[in-house]
């Protein structure tokens, strides 16, 4: 479990949750993109709570360890959506020709 801070509110969450929210974070303040996150996370008096982040320029994240022993709260739907919103960003994309200059190309003919 991980601290994670934002404005001047803690919650807990899993260490896999935690340490890519501040990855796509950073990825995103770089890129000049936003986007918000919703996590399943732990208040301040150990209830569980739903936790929506706004992230891009600007936004202060912290994750911090904790020892606590309380199980994780699920969140492999939002981790499976950070993993993509990572490489969406930092894997450039295929060089695909337009259905246009796909059409309009001359037939090749060889000359034998």
């Amino acid at each position: 479990m991980k601290h994670l801070t934002y404005a001047d509110r803690s919650v807990l969450t899993g260490d896999e949750a935690a340490d890519i929210l501040v990855e796509l974070s950073a990825i995103l303040a770089e890129t000049g993109h936003a986007d918000s996150v919703t996590l399943n996370a732990l208040g301040d008096d150990g209830d569980a709570i739903v936790a929506k982040f706004v992230l891009g320029t600007g936004t202060n994240l912290m994750s911090a360890s904790t020892t606590s022993q309380l199980p994780e709260p699920e969140n492999r739907e939002a981790v499976a959506y950070m993993n993509e919103q990572i490489a969406r960003l930092t894997i450039p994309a295929a060089a695909v020709p337009s259905d246009d200059e796909w059409h309009s190309a001359e037939p090749f003919e060889a000359n034998l």
